[in-house]
């Protein structure tokens, strides 16, 4: 496998558009229910030329080949700025070369390919869109537009193959590409219904009239005049001048990202110092309008070229990479507010700069356009989200004429707090599953993956919305033995692997399992059935959610099951901790009931010294310890002695009588996490209490709680304090350490240093701390439960059995203070385990059915649409991706089409469709592996289709090479290192080794994707 694409001929691409419309219903994987269809009569002109719409790609990834720009005009690109070319033309790129996981970085978005070879896909994919536009729509009139790109310097641009290309787009009749596309189309102008030989004749020769110039970042301001002059009046372009963000100076670029969260992001002031200024800019685009106009040609700016940033870690090869994307979109607005105000509105601005779905709409509002993408199509949905772009804007091309200065200063103020930009609603620290990537049915739900217990959340949110409460209910039970405690106050595990998070926020996952829960119960859960009854009985200490979850389980299954617990009612720390205000008390109840229900009997009131021999003494076979982790870890501040009350035991006493409690005016919490979250908003509801400080030492973007908690806490007036830790408290006031952040730590977040001598100063009445609890050390040692070095209960992983035989552990006395859903996992495995050996089984996944092909169209519809949560839950199952089901992730994010869906249609397959990677399409930029939930990349890791035995020899990729054709077809087949040749009987069958299922696929690849070969 090399990293060089291999451009289709263009008979080949013309075939396969045409086979694939007409088998699939689809062309380049865009499905036809996703073509953007304009209004007819509705335009606007660009030097001379008409628009259907004002949005299509950048110059980069998605204008690099023919078939990228055919994908991107389907879904409703309409202006296409090709991918800037420069004499060296053979660059030798480190890859991956596009690291897109939020804001995005690339290394050289150039062309890879050969200037006469980038100028033959353009002109390939010219005639491609005339005939597409003509045979979809009928329509003659063109309503897009090609814009060139060149680059870096003068004397490159006059070059002779530069020079060429040039010429060749503006008049492309004489070449050789030219003649070779109109041949082939008339050749196979019988396979059209629309398009015939006296319109094929028509179509124009004339591909661009205009151009983007890109200057390297650093290139004199003289250098880029002249050049500018020189397409001007030389070449005769209408010409946009690509403007660098250091416009705006290194102090506001630098304030700006850390106000928006990206103070991670390392930039260095010489990028500032050696790149074009505000004035000479100014001044430069001042004598170029005028120049144009005298000329007879258009002129404008094109906002914003890339961020230069230094690599720092490990995001891509190299030192240095440009960035692009969301966080890029509050520099480049600014800078076009600066840049109207100075003309009176009277500037073409053409935007490129963190633009998607949120924003556009509103920048197109302000006058500017046209308006390109490139991020954005870089992640899941790819060139779909153009759809939702192109609807928006057509039903407004009428409304907009010339640059609102006011209307565009207000977005561009408003646009460091608009929180669809802002770091916060992407800091997860990754999305990817510790698994490997299989060869085959590689669909997976990663919400389920990143549930502790494997919930089916897709299936639940799906039943949830086709009203099938009661099926939903089920269907979550079978796994979760407290639906309404994780429907109200479940952490979501699940959240942080939504697939969403790279469209939008993810789906209200929690919400979905509380309509399910008050809509579907009761549904009657019983002890096991009479035939898995046994004398066999378990102990559980502990009646929170861990014993609760292991009593549950055990029961169903037919055991008899004691929880003891000395507290006087069951439910843990839920029951006694968390606060009303978070979860009520007939939610707990529900569960309680759920659990008693399997026959399981409480003893509350248990002495706090019982211990497991006593158990044993009782008749109990089996022990499950679930003591929770009830010691507040002490912090220890400097000054006179003021206690520090633990968060937990402040909010014990809160939820017996919260008017009880005394905490004075103002209050400081220390933590970042749930608890400090939940003790702050619980005092700030305590009867005196004025203002309350949740002090955490890194800042917002990093917090380990739930950021809709937190979001909650900020609502009621509770201050959060940042990049602050205590260091001591005295006479009523607590002194804090400004801290900064730091490298990365083992857990993916910045570590924090002091900023010695810097303190801040807080008058408080009470500090509470939310630093942590530890589980009771006596309570292990007097029942024997061995601990490592590190104070960690020994257990075997894989049944959380201790060293003590037949005693198990789990929840918090395991973990340390963990969630509730992870408690819950606890239980259920050591429940597993105990039933193994017995030999019982537990209870099966209740099996829900679907109509599939409905729900691949419901899916499809979602695929690319931007859209934030729903406030009535009955519509927020339609933002749910179903990833299980269908995924398509890899096929979606490459911008040269190299990952496909394969058909299989074959039982042997438990997906929908395959995914195999076409090996002469992909330049490794490795944009699938970062999207692709698995640990793994599509580009290296799914069955390849090469095309030659010498890519295929250049590969270890597990693929296949078809040496001949016709109806018994030949194979030269890689499988984990192995080759062999693979022939096909016209059966279908064959007589070598090669496992069924890749069989099956290569085989379903040849008889119906023939056009991929």
């Amino acid at each position: 496998m090399g990293d060089a694409m291999r451009p289709l001929p263009f008979r080949k691409l013309l075939n396969w558009v045409l086979e694939e419309n007409r088998k699939f219903h689809s062309i380049f994987g865009i499905p036809r229910e996703k073509f953007f269809q304009a209004e007819k009569g509705i335009y606007r002109q660009l030097f001379g030329e008409y628009l259907e719409n004002v949005i299509g790609p950048a110059a980069g990834p998605h204008t690099q080949l023919a078939q990228n720009i055919v994908a991107a005009y389907l879904a409703g690109g309409r202006f296409f700025e090709l991918k800037t070319v420069q004499i060296l033309d053979r660059l030798e790129l480190p890859k991956p070369c596009i690291n897109a996981t939020d804001e995005c970085y690339n290394v050289e978005w150039s062309t890879e390919l050969a200037i006469e070879e980038a100028f033959n896909e353009y002109v390939k994919a010219w005639f491609l869109l005339h005939v597409l536009q003509k045979e979809l729509w009928g329509s003659d009139r063109r309503g897009f537009m090609f814009n060139m790109s060149v680059g870096y310097d003068l004397q490159g641009i006059k070059s002779p193959k530069v020079d060429g290309f040039i010429e060749g787009l503006k008049d492309a009749s004489s070449t050789a590409i030219f003649q070779e596309c109109r041949t082939v189309l008339k050749e196979e102008v019988d396979r059209f219904t629309a398009v015939d030989a006296a319109f094929i004749d028509g179509i124009s020769p004339h591909i661009c009239s205009s151009v983007t110039l890109s200057t390297m970042h650093g290139c004199p301001p003289a250098e880029i005049e002249t050049i500018c002059r020189y397409l001007l009046a030389e070449k005769q372009l209408h010409t946009f001048v690509k403007l660098n963000p250091t416009l705006l100076g290194y102090d506001f670029v630098r304030e700006t990202l850390d106000k928006m969260g990206y103070g991670y992001i390392q930039l260095k002031e010489a990028s500032f110092s050696h790149d074009l200024q505000y004035a000479d800019g100014l001044a430069l685009v001042q004598r170029l309008q005028e120049f144009a106009r005298e000329q007879g040609r258009g002129f404008g700016v094109k906002l914003s070229n890339t961020l230069p940033a230094q690599i720092t870690r490990g995001e891509l090869p190299g030192e240095e990479m440009y960035m692009s994307g969301r966080a890029l979109y509050a520099l480049t607005i600014n800078l076009a507010a600066l840049l109207a105000r100075e003309f009176n509105g009277r500037l073409k601005i053409s935007y490129a700069g963190g633009g998607d779905a949120w924003n556009i709409p509103g920048i197109f509002a302000t006058g500017i356009w046209p308006i390109t993408v490139a991020t954005t199509l870089l992640k899941p949905g790819g060139y779909l989200r153009l759809q939702q772009i192109a609807a928006e804007l057509a039903a407004r091309l009428e409304d907009v004429d010339g640059v609102d200065v006011t209307r565009l200063a207000g977005l561009a103020a408003g646009a460091v707090q608009d929180p669809n930009f802002r770091k916060e609603k992407r800091a997860v620290p990754s999305r990817k599953l510790n698994r490997k990537l299989p060869l085959t049915d590689c669909f997976v739900a990663p919400c389920t993956v990143g549930c502790p217990i494997g919930q089916d959340v897709p299936e639940y949110i799906r039943l949830v919305g086709e009203k099938r409460y009661h099926e939903a209910f089920e269907l979550i039970t079978t796994k979760n033995p407290l639906p309404f405690i994780t429907g109200s106050i479940c952490t979501q595990h699940c959240a942080a692997k939504c697939t969403r998070l790279d469209y939008d926020e993810p789906v209200l996952i929690r919400s979905m399992k509380k309509v399910a829960d008050e809509e579907g119960y009761p549904v009657k859960v019983e002890a096991g059935p009479e035939t898995q009854r046994t004398t066999v009985r378990v102990a559980v200490i502990g009646a929170g959610p861990a014993g609760l979850a292991a009593g549950y389980f055990l029961a169903r299954a037919g055991l008899g099951v004691t929880i003891f617990d000395e507290r006087e009612k069951p439910g843990g720390t839920v029951a006694y901790v968390i606060p009303d205000f978070r979860i009520s008390g007939e939610a707990i109840a529900r569960d309680l009931e759920l659990v008693q229900a399997t026959g399981v009997k409480f003893q509350l009131g248990a002495s706090p010294n019982l211990t497991v021999a006593q158990l044993w003494e009782k008749g109990f076979k089996y022990v499950f310890l679930a003591p929770g982790a009830g010691k507040t870890q002490t912090l220890q501040l400097k000054g006179g002695g003021e206690r520090v009350t633990g968060a937990v035991e402040f909010l014990s006493r809160f939820k017996v009588d919260p008017q009880a409690v005394h905490l004075g005016k103002k209050v400081a919490v220390i933590g970042g996490g749930n608890t400090a979250i939940d003790a702050a908003r619980a005092a700030r509801r305590v009867p005196g209490v004025e203002e309350v400080y949740i002090i955490y030492r890194r800042t917002r973007a990093y917090m380990p709680a739930s950021q809709e908690e937190l979001q909650e806490a900020l609502a009621e007036g509770i201050i959060l304090k940042e990049l602050l830790a205590p260091y001591s408290w005295s006479a009523g006031v607590l002194r804090c350490q400004n801290m900064e952040l730091a490298a990365l730590d083992a857990s993916g977040r910045p570590g924090v240093v002091a900023r010695e001598g810097e303190f801040e100063d807080l008058a408080v009445d009470a500090v509470l701390a939310a630093t942590g609890q530890v589980v009771d050390a006596a309570f292990l040692e007097r029942n024997g439960i061995t601990r490592d070095a590190r104070g960690r209960v020994v257990v075997d992983p894989d049944t959380n059995e201790t060293r003590v035989a037949n005693v198990f552990i789990g929840g918090d006395a395991l973990r340390g203070p963990a969630t509730i859903v992870e408690a819950i996992a606890d239980g259920r495995k050591a429940a597993a385990a105990i039933l193994a050996r017995e030999g019982l089984t537990p209870p099966a996944t209740a099996r829900v059915a679907f109509d599939d092909d409905q729900r691949l169209r419901e899916v499809n519809q979602k695929k690319g649409l931007l859209q934030g949560p729903f406030n009535d839950p009955g519509q927020e199952p339609g933002r749910c991706l179903e990833c299980g089901f269908i995924c398509n992730i890899c096929t979606e994010v490459c911008p040269n089409r190299a990952n496909v869906a394969v058909q299989a249609g074959n039982a042997v397959f438990h997906n929908r469709n395959q995914i195999i990677h076409v090996d002469g399409m992909c330049n490794e930029c490795g944009n699938c592996a970062t999207f692709c939930p698995y640990d793994g990349a599509p580009y290296k890791d799914k069955l390849t289709l090469f095309w030659s035995e010498e890519d295929f020899n250049n590969s270890q990729n597990n693929g296949f090479l078809l040496l001949e054709g016709g109806e018994e077809p030949v194979f030269k087949v890689r499988l984990d290192g192995q080759v062999l040749e693979v022939k096909f009987a016209a059966n279908g069958q064959t007589d070598t080794s090669l496992d069924k299922s890749v069989a099956d696929l290569l085989l379903a690849t040849y008889r119906d994707y023939r056009h991929l070969f």
